[in-house]
Order: structure tokens, then C-alpha cells, then sequence
């Protein structure tokens, strides 16, 4: 565009000379124009004085240029060149009021060199931003989709990718491993940000992206285009390997199977874009066990033991089946982990059999040390699923009567040396939970047991304030929590954390009540 005949040009030119540009930029006309517009309020200001306020319109149908000076009406004047006093106004205008703006015309100004070079500077200048604007609110509404382009050139291992009417960067780390492009070749990629930024829009691609995945799966699939098949889930070790979770909505169609197609057509496609990434297309299901089992293919599983409330799942599998299981550098373990959103423990069947031994033995030992009982005896109640002493003592007579080779008498005798084992042990922990300085106040809070107690006197916690500072995980947590061995659950614990705060709101009650009282004597 040449820019200094725009300016210089009749009336009629300027506005084929916006329209072109609006046409050529793809933005839109009334922006040009006011770019122009600025364009010859700067040029006025240089000739006319930069401390004034000169406005310039180009008539939209004509194209006729107005220019004029702008006064504020003010009550005292601290600028001369942009505000007049009100008194000076009315002559003018006999309704002026202060905050009016008059307006003074000016006549036409030729264009010299300088304030042509101004001009264009400024309305180049407006169209480049009007451009970024428009690419970033194209590309910002296009995150989550996948585009294709030309690398335009590679800086530093970062691909900088022609979108056409924008560049693209696909940083080193989106793409895949041992992955190079060179300056022409084509480009498919997934548009996972997209930023506003000094320079212009900034819009970042990746190929190591889950999603890209399951777009290609999309573009390939048309049953998934047609929302026949959902994906549930997507995994990804970039390159390497990758899990896939699908359902299909029509019983009659096999999602795993129109995934794969015709001789693998479908999921070849997919993988030669991706470098030959390994798929595997699972089964999803809503029930979690039976979606891990299809999570952890090809290997086979055994048992799964879940547990909710910590989202873990603990998964048995065959000796031989071990390494199938975990995967190279547990790679496979870690996808499933991914997929399925649950932490994951894998065991073989001799390392979960030797650990169950172990537990029992422990079980076993402890009925015999509390309640006087031979081996044979306390193998029978940890058989039977009794883990602790207190179910011992507090379940109802008739379960344990009912075990084979225990009656009624015994039953009342195993509860009596039960609740006498507790009793004796609480009394220990009381005089061990006084000699760690944990206060009377902490002991009195509901819920808390005195092998609790002296645990937290262990940890340092020893005032209400103490135990009040604590987060609900802190007492509950599998792994660190103070209290996990006592089968404490995250409600429980919640509400005496809460209680043990009660007396912070009644203290700041007591101080607010004070504050008034004093208030009122005063």
C-alpha cells in the first residue's frame, strides 16, 4: 500500500485506498479509516502545535476531510490550548455548560514529506495491530484443535510453522522424541495455547499433546466424528507408546474394532503420523477394576484390591507376569496409572501371598499375646477376618460363637480378656500420654483414644491449638498421616479438627463483644 499518495490523495481515492487495504488485510473498513484519521490528527498537530487537541473525520460516503480544534469548557483554565473558561464559551455558544467540548474548524492542510512519512508510519502501524487482534481472536477460539502448516524455519530445535494467515512455534519439547523437520515440509500439529503478547499473537502447537492423539483418532474414525464411539481417556509416552480408552453409544458396533480397522487401516494411519508410536485401544468401562484389568493389557491380572477414598489400586499378578505387567521402565504401569486417573501397586502372586502371610502371623500373635490363646486358636479368628482386638471385644457374642470350635462360654470369655487387654493397654497410653506433656484440653476432645493421644504427643502435637492447625490429611493420609494406623476416616477426622477450632470463633466472639461493651461505656 503506498501510504503517502493515501494521504496526499482526492477524496475519492481515499476512500478505493480503504478499501483495498480492509480487502488485502482481511479487516475490517471502518478500522482503516480511523487509522487514517489518526494518521492526519498527527500530521495536523505537527503544523498546528502538539499541545492542541485536533480531531480530523473522513465523511464515510464522500470522503471529505473535517479537521478541528477541540476546547473543554472548565471553571478555571490550567491549559490554554485545550480548555477555555466558561465565560469565553457562552459567546460562543449560549447553552455551554462546564465538561462541554466546542469545536473550532481548522482548514485544510497540505501534507509535506515528514507528515506523509507520520502518517504512514501510523496507519501501517494501526492495520499491523488490527491484524494481530484479528489472528488472535481467530486462533484463541480454535484452541483444542489440530492444524496443518509449513515449517517455516527451525531456531534452536523450536519449529516455527506456517498457518497461512499466522506462524505457529512448536517447541522442542511438544514434538516427538528423535522427530526433525526442515524448512517446506508439512506439518500437523495441536493448538494447545494461544497468547496475546507485545510482538502479536503467539500461538503454540504440540505433537506430544494426549489430545492430538485422540484428534487423529477423530479425523480417522468416523464413528467417533459421528459421536457413535466416545474417547474416554487418552495416555501418552511421547514416541514411545500410547493407551487409548474408548466406549461405544450403539451396542451393535465393537469400539476397540472400528478403532483398529480393516487390517489395522484406521490405527496405522495414526500411528505413521505419530512416528510409529505403539496404541493400544482398550475397552473403557465405568466400573474401575474391570477398566484397570483393560488398562494394565497385555498382561494378565489376577486380583485387584481398590481403595476409594486414597484412589489406589493394589494389582496382583502373575510371577512370570511381572515385568509384562510394569512395563519397560514402567512404562506400562505408568500409562495405566495415567489412563485410569488411580495410583497403582503391582504384586505377583508370591510377593501378595508372603505379605498375607505376614499379616496373619502379625494377627496371630497379637490374639495370642492378649487374649491367651494357642496358635491354632488365633489363626482361626484372623482366618475368619478379624484384624484388631477391639472387633474381638465389642462384636456381637453370637459371631464369634458362631466360628467352628468356639461356643458361647468361650465367646464371653475371649470378649472378657479382651476388653481387660484394652483397658490395661488405655491405662499404659494414659500415663505415657501425661509423661509427653499432651494437655488435659486435647485429651478431652471426642474421638481422640489415648494410643491416639500419645501418638500425637510423639509428633510434638500436644495442645488443642496443636491438633486445631492440622489438615484433615495430615491425620488420615495412607502414607504420612499421623493417626493411619487407627483406621480413622476423613469425616471423623474433620469434625474433631473442627471442634478443637471451636474455641478460636468463641475467643474472637468474646473479643468482639468486649471491643462493643467498651465502646458503649465510652
Amino acid at each position: 500500500m503506498n501510504t503517502e499518495v493515501a494521504v496526499g490523495a482526492n477524496r475519492l481515492e481515499l476512500l478505493q485506498i480503504a478499501d483495498a487495504v480492509a480487502r488485502e488485510k482481511s479487516i475490517e473498513h471502518e478500522i482503516v479509516i480511523e487509522a487514517m484519521e489518526e494518521a492526519i490528527e498527527r500530521a495536523a498537530r505537527s503544523r498546528y502545535g502538539q499541545e492542541n487537541d485536533i480531531r480530523a473525520n473522513i465523511d464515510r460516503k464522500s470522503g471529505d476531510i473535517k479537521l478541528f480544534r477541540v476546547m473543554t469548557v472548565v471553571e478555571e483554565v490550567e491549559n490554554e490550548s485545550t480548555e477555555l473558561l466558561l465565560a469565553d464559551a457562552l459567546h460562543q455558544k449560549s447553552d455551554a455548560a462546564v465538561g462541554d467540548e466546542l469545536t473550532d474548524p481548522l482548514p485544510p492542510i497540505d501534507f509535506g514529506r515528514i507528515a506523509a512519512q507520520t502518517a504512514k508510519q501510523v496507519i501501517v502501524q494501526k492495520v499491523r495491530e488490527a491484524e494481530r487482534e484479528q489472528q488472535f481472536e481467530q486462533y484463541e477460539n480454535r484452541v483444542g484443535e489440530a492444524v496443518n502448516g509449513v515449517v517455516k524455519r527451525v531456531e534452536y530445535g523450536n519449529v516455527i510453522v506456517d498457518l497461512g494467515r499466522a506462524e505457529a512455534i512448536i517447541r522442542r519439547d511438544e514434538l516427538l522424541p528423535r522427530e526433525s523437520f526442515r524448512q517446506g515440509d508439512r506439518v500437523r500439529a495441536y493448538i494447545y495455547d494461544v497468547r496475546r503478547e507485545q510482538r502479536g499473537p503467539q500461538i503454540f502447537l504440540s505433537r506430544s499433546h494426549p489430545q492430538f492423539m485422540a484428534l487423529l483418532f477423530t479425523q480417522e474414525v468416523p464413528e467417533i466424528y459421528d459421536g457413535i464411539i466416545e474417547i474416554k481417556s487418552v495416555a501418552r509416552d511421547p514416541g514411545s507408546r500410547a493407551k487409548i480408552a474408548v466406549l461405544s453409544n450403539d451396542t451393535g458396533i465393537d469400539p476397540v474394532g472400528a478403532c483398529v480397522g480393516m487390517r489395522g487401516s484406521r490405527v496405522q494411519a495414526v500411528v505413521n503420523e505419530l512416528q510409529g508410536e505403539k496404541i493400544d485401544i482398550i475397552q473403557w468401562s465405568p466400573d474401575p477394576a474391570a477398566f484397570l484389568v483393560n488398562g494394565l493389557a497385555p498382561a494378565e491380572v489376577v486380583k485387584v484390591v481398590m481403595d476409594e477414598e486414597s484412589q489406589k489400586f493394589e494389582v496382583v499378578v502373575p510371577d512370570e507376569q511381572l515385568s509384562l505387567a510394569i512395563g519397560r521402565r514402567g512404562q506400562n504401569v505408568r500409562l495405566a496409572s495415567q489412563l485410569t486417573g488411580w495410583e497403582i501397586d503391582i504384586l505377583t502372586e508370591a510377593e501378595e501371598s508372603e505379605r498375607r502371610q505376614d499379616e496373619m502371623r502379625q494377627r496371630s500373635q497379637l490374639f495370642m499375646d492378649a487374649l491367651f490363646i494357642d496358635e491354632m486358636m488365633a489363626q482361626l479368628l484372623a482366618t475368619e477376618g478379624f484384624a484388631r482386638v477391639e472387633e474381638i471385644a465389642y462384636v456381637p457374642a453370637e459371631e464369634i460363637a458362631g466360628l467352628e470350635g468356639f461356643d458361647e462360654d468361650l465367646a464371653e470369655a475371649l470378649q472378657e480378656r479382651a476388653q481387660e487387654y484394652l483397658s490395661q493397654r488405655d491405662e499404659k497410653d494414659s500415663e505415657r500420654r501425661v509423661e509427653l506433656g499432651v494437655s488435659e484440653e486435647l485429651a478431652t476432645l471426642e474421638g481422640l483414644s489415648p494410643g491416639m493421644l500419645v501418638t500425637l504427643g510423639e509428633n510434638d502435637i500436644k495442645s488443642l491449638d496443636d491438633f486445631a492447625e492440622l489438615a484433615t490429611d495430615e491425620l488420615t493420609s495412607p502414607d504420612d498421616g499421623l493417626l493411619r494406623e487407627f483406621e480413622l476416616s476423613e469425616e471423623q477426622a474433620s469434625a474433631m479438627i473442627m471442634a478443637a477450632r471451636a474455641h478460636w470463633f468463641e475467643d474472637e466472639d468474646a473479643d468482639i463483644a468486649a471491643a462493643e461493651s467498651a465502646g458503649e461505656e465510652v
